[in-house]
Parts: C-alpha cells; sequence; structure tokens
C-alpha cells in the first residue's frame, strides 16, 4: 500500500493514488497529529491535546480509539496500537512535510555553496507542496498550534532563500512582484524589504529602492514601535554611499549597477567640473529618515528638487552636505555649493552669476541680464548629472531659476522659511533633535562616561539647549574643555536666561548670532513680526486680539505676522492655539526688547558655523 499524506495546506490523505476523505474535523487532526509524529508513538493524552482546544472530555480516549479504528480501515496496517499509544508508520516521500524539508535543506546548501540556478529549481520545488496554510481547516488553539507556526516560518524562510537566490542569479527585474505580493501578506519580514530594496536598486531604481526603506521603517515603527534592524540599516547606508558591494556581478565578469536616467554622463570638451561640497561632517546627528527623503528627492523625477528647511541651529546645511556627499557618484558632471549667508540682499541673478562661474564661465562673459543667465544656466544643465546645493535661502525667487526642466541636474535648497510657492518641490522639515540624539552629540565632546556620572545635569543641560544642534555643540565643546568640571557646573551657568546666550557662543559657533540671522530675515520683510516676538518673549501666550490692541493693529495683521514667525520656526503653535517661543528663541527676543533699537547689521556681524544653521 502506498499512502501520500499532505499536511501543507488542507489535510489530504491519497491510498495507492486515490484521494480518500478521512473523515471530519477532528478525525483529520488525529491522521495530522500522527503523521507529524510519524514512527512515533504518541500517547493518548498527548494525542487529545492535538484535537481539542480546551480540556479534552472525559470521553476523549474513547472518542481517540473511534477515530484510530476508522484511519485504520483506510490505512490499514499502517496505523499500530501501542500501549495507551498509537503508531502510524510512514516512508520519508510520503509525507509533503518531509519532503519539502528534505529539497528545502537541499536547496540551502546549494545556495551556500554558490549555485544559485541549481538553489532556485531545488527551492522553488520545495515550495510547490505548499497548497495553503499547514493545517488549514484543523481545529485551532492545540497542541498542533506551535507546530503549523513552525512551518508556515519554514515557507517564509524558503521563500527568502529563492528570492535570495534568484538576485544572485540575476532576476532582479522579475522578483519585484512576488516580493511586493510577499510583503503586502507579511510586512513585518525585514529580510523581504531588504530584498525589495536590492532588486529595485539593481534594476537602477534608486529612489524606489530608498523609498522602500521609508516604507519598512515606517511598518515596523506603526506596528511593532522599532526601528530597522541593524542589516537593514547596513543597507541602507551602503545605498546612500553606492557601495559597489550591491552591484551584480554578472557571470563573465561585467557589474551591472544603479545607473542613472541619463545616457550621456561625459563632461562637454571645455566643461569645468566642480566639486565644491564641503567635507562631511564627522560631528553630526543621525537623521536617518530626513537624510533618505533628501536623497529621495533628489535622485526622482523631475524636479528632482527638495527644500530641507528648520529652525536656526537645528542642522540643515549638515544634513545637506552629508545627502550631497551620498549621492556625489551619481552626479559626475559636478556639485556646486553655493552659499548665501541668510542675506535678503542676494538676487537671483547673482546666484546664477555664481553658479555659471563655478560650471567655468568667465566672469567677463556672464551675461548682463537675469533671464540671459537663466537661459544659459538651463542649456549648461541640461541632461548632466549635476547637483546644486543652494544654503542659506531667504526668498523663493533667489532659487527658482535654479529648478531642474528636466531630467539630469538636482538641486537641495537649505532655508529658514518653507519656501511654499516653489512649485512640485519636496520640503524636508528637521525638528529639534531628541534626548537620545542630544546626549550622542553632547558625548562625542564630553565622553559618554562623564554624562553618565551625572545623569540629572545632562538630562538639565540637554533642556536648556532646546533639540538646537548648534547650542549642543557649543556645550559639548565647553565641557571638552573644561575637562575637570563637573557638567551641573555648566548646567548652573547656563541656568540663568540672562547669560545664557553670552555662554553659547564658542569661537566661531554662537547661537545669538544663528538667531540674529534668522530674526533680521523675518524682520526685513515684516517688522511687526519681529515686534510679536519681543511681545511673546515678554508675555508668553499673548492673545491675538491683545496683542493687536497693544500693537494698534488688526487681529488679521497679527496673525499674519504670527504665521510668518511659525514659517520661519521663531514661533510654535500649541494645542490650545496659543503662540509661544521656543526657549534660546525667548532669550534673544528678551535681549531684543531690553536693548531697544538693535542694528541688525552689528547683530549679524559674528560669524556663525554654517554646518548648524
Amino acid at each position: 500500500m502506498e499512502l501520500q499524506i499532505r499536511l501543507l495546506g488542507t489535510v489530504e490523505l491519497c491510498v495507492d493514488g486515490e484521494t480518500v476523505t478521512p473523515g471530519a474535523a477532528k478525525r483529520r487532526a488525529v491522521l495530522a497529529g500522527l503523521a507529524i509524529e510519524a514512527n512515533h508513538s504518541v500517547s493518548l493524552p498527548r494525542l487529545a491535546r492535538m484535537v481539542w482546544s480546551d480540556h479534552p472530555p472525559t470521553s476523549a480516549t474513547a472518542n481517540l480509539r473511534t477515530h484510530a479504528a476508522g484511519l485504520r480501515r483506510t490505512v490499514g496496517d499502517r496505523l499500530l496500537a501501542r500501549p495507551q499509544a498509537y503508531e502510524l508508520r510512514l516512508a520519508p516521500h510520503e509525507l509533503d512535510v518531509t519532503e519539502f524539508q528534505r529539497l528545502a535543506a537541499q536547496g540551502r546548501s546549494l545556495l551556500a555553496s554558490a549555485d544559485p540556478a541549481g538553489a532556485i529549481d531545488t527551492l522553488t520545488s520545495a515550495l510547490a507542496w505548499w497548497r495553503g496554510p499547514s493545517g488549514d481547516g484543523l481545529p485551532r488553539s492545540t497542541a498542533l498550534d506551535n507546530r503549523w507556526a513552525a512551518l508556515d516560518e519554514q515557507r517564509l524562510q524558503v521563500f527568502e532563500e529563492l528570492t535570495e537566490a534568484r538576485l544572485a542569479a540575476g532576476e532582479h527585474a522579475h522578483l519585484l512582484s512576488d516580493l511586493r505580493a510577499h510583503l503586502a501578506a507579511h510586512p513585518l519580514r525585514e529580510r523581504a524589504w531588504g530584498h525589495l530594496m536590492l532588486a529595485l536598486y539593481r534594476c537602477g531604481d534608486v529612489p524606489a529602492a530608498l523609498t522602500v526603506y521609508r516604507d519598512a521603517r515606517a511598518v515596523l515603527d506603526e506596528q511593532l514601535g522599532l526601528e530597522p534592524g541593524a542589516e537593514l540599516a547596513r543597507l541602507h547606508r551602503a545605498m546612500l554611499d553606492r557601495a559597489p558591494e550591491l552591484s551584480y556581478a554578472e557571470p563573465g565578469g561585467a557589474v551591472a549597477t544603479a545607473s542613472a536616467p541619463v545616457a550621456d554622463l561625459r563632461p562637454a570638451v571645455g566643461w569645468t567640473v566642480p566639486r565644491e561640497l564641503p567635507a562631511d561632517p564627522l560631528t553630526y546627528v543621525a537623521r536617518t529618515g530626513e537624510t533618505a527623503d533628501v536623497v529621495a528627492a533628489v535622485t526622482a523625477a523631475t524636479p528632482a528638487a527638495v527644500v530641507v528647511t528648520g529652525a536656526p541651529g537645528s542642522g540643515k546645511t549638515a544634513l545637506a552636505v552629508r545627502a550631497g556627499h551620498a549621492v556625489s557618484a551619481m552626479f559626475p558632471d559636478g556639485q556646486v555649493f553655493v552659499d548665501l549667508g541668510y542675506r535678503t540682499s542676494v538676487t537671483a541673478g547673482e546666484v546664477l552669476a555664481r553658479v555659471l562661474r563655478a560650471f567655468g564661465v568667465p566672469a567677463a562673459d556672464v551675461p548682463e541680464k537675469t533671464d540671459e543667465r537663466a537661459g544659459w544656466f538651463r542649456s549648461l544643465a541640461a541632461g548632466r548629472r549635476l547637483l546644486l546645493v543652494v544654503d542659506g535661502v531667504t526668498r523663493a525667487s533667489q532659487v527658482r531659476p535654479l529648478l531642474p526642466a528636466g531630467p539630469g541636474p538636482a538641486l537641495i535648497t537649505v532655508a529658514q522659511r518653507h519656501l511654499g510657492s516653489l512649485d512640485g518641490v519636496r520640503r524636508v522639515a528637521l525638528r529639534p533633535v531628541g534626548v537620545a540624539q542630544a546626549r550622542d552629540l553632547l558625548a562625542t565632546f564630553a565622553g559618554p562616561d562623564r554624562l553618565a556620572a551625572e545623569p540629572a545635569a545632562t538630562a538639565d543641560l540637554v533642556r536648556i539647549c532646546g533639540g538646537s544642534v548648534l547650542a549642543l555643540r557649543i556645550a559639548g565643546a565647553r565641557l571638552g574643555r573644561r575637562s575637570g568640571a563637573p557638567v551641573s557646573t555648566l548646567v548652573a551657568e547656563l541656568g540663568d536666561g540672562r547669560g545664557r546666550l553670552d555662554l553659547l557662543a564658542y569661537e566661531d559657533l554662537s547661537v545669538r548670532a544663528s538667531l540674529a540671522a534668522g530674526v533680521a530675515v523675518v524682520r526685513s520683510d515684516d517688522e511687526l513680526a519681529g515686534r510679536m516676538l519681543e511681545l511673546l518673549a515678554a508675555r508668553p501666550g499673548t492673545p491675538v486680539h491683545t496683542a493687536a490692541d497693544q500693537l494698534g493693529v488688526s487681529p488679521q495683521r497679527v496673525h499674519r505676522a504670527l504665521d510668518d514667525l511659525v514659517d520661519a520656526h521663531l514661533a510654535q503653535r500649541d494645542g490650545h492655539g496659543d503662540y509661544r517661543l521656543p526657549t534660546l528663541v525667548s532669550d534673544y527676543a528678551a535681549e531684543l526688547a531690553a536693548v531697544g533699537q538693535v542694528s541688525v547689521r552689528e547683530t549679524t556681524e559674528q560669524r556663525f558655523d554654517p554646518r548648524a544653521a
């Protein structure tokens, strides 16, 4: 007698090639329990737990003997009676679970021995045994549940091992639909997210690969409250770095890499290839998600442009520079970096002239009219893989002529405001850094042991810095210089708000100078916004109608000024609709109110580090 028992789906029994109905659900459960423990005795109490979800009834033993007798009429002497137990005798090939596991092990071995073609055939044959969820249709909440869960997990692992084999064989383009369907059903499979990222990357769709990482990060955070694991994070980092080991190596030795969507990447004769990006910052707050967003924006379809916005001192420039270095290999025709220094007086024509000179156009040949400069820029940039990073932008008009008009160039704009009138441009807003990131940044200057020795003082220092990257860098530098002084000493000095901004200056770094530049931009457009800043510093949460009465303007006018402050990240609106200033902004606004009219030029003369702006 030849038997075939199938558990990888609905339970099926074949005798000499004919499908036989085993009986009702509990009889099928008895068959499944005995088959999954084939060639081993299964005691009646244990078999009862495989069949009944709750406590087995008092008649369980009698019922099991009845089911065993019914099965014996079908399988004959393959079902043996033991003392208070039963045993089902099967050859290995007669159970689909055994065949699946045999083929899976064989395919895994072929994959490990660098035989992806053989692994593909074998692992595909292993998965062919599956017809649905294991043990489908049987009673649940029984002792068999863990066995079904383990088998279903093995199925997912074999699918992912088959995916690895197909990636190794260069089948990345044919994997996408299967992987997306797999992740739709199993969204917490980090390994599969990595496979989809790699398949898209090898297809040349780097933006989609980076978007998949963001999707995985969002799903894991929403459903588990976790960040992606180390392996997925390393893959993401390698993609940002364009690591050569991610490329597919064909058997003939050629390497298939993620290609740019422009055919001719060679600079024209006489073209100066600029390499103007500042050095990649060593001391950097890890904003993985925001960096990925910027990279995705500049590697996307037209317009490949993004605005990085945030409060003064939030680390906007550092993030833009880090993202620029991450994608620099994708822009072989050059990278141009222009710093406008948050000067409202800089015109679009001046920015265009600066960019044209970076391309190698002699200053004497730069046209006088802005529209001619814009036209020449578009002609030179058309179809070239060129990255522009413009820092310290105060108005959309300063960079509007630089927006990519077609595939090839990309633009990163760093601004305090959102520049909402730039159409079709992505925006990445930087929030104040969290407590853990703030501690990490301080630790790079002062050392982790020193901070761990004074956890309360460290927490106070983080709070005083208010999530400002610039303030944290300066505080960390001061701690590093005072190697023997406790953290609490600096906290006590900074605790007096009247002198806080004096201490938050170190060499050419200054929170006051950074805030002054940001406030000057807003006041240059709307003096009322500056007056509202001083009013909120003196009386936080002042109602709009009260402010309107005190300033002698309409409530609508006050609302407009407050909107300007919020857009510039100088004010925040709380859940009650009241406007308040961040701590460091409030300190600076209080200084303005105390000294009266302050010359903007005098305030902004002190240098501040654009990396932290």
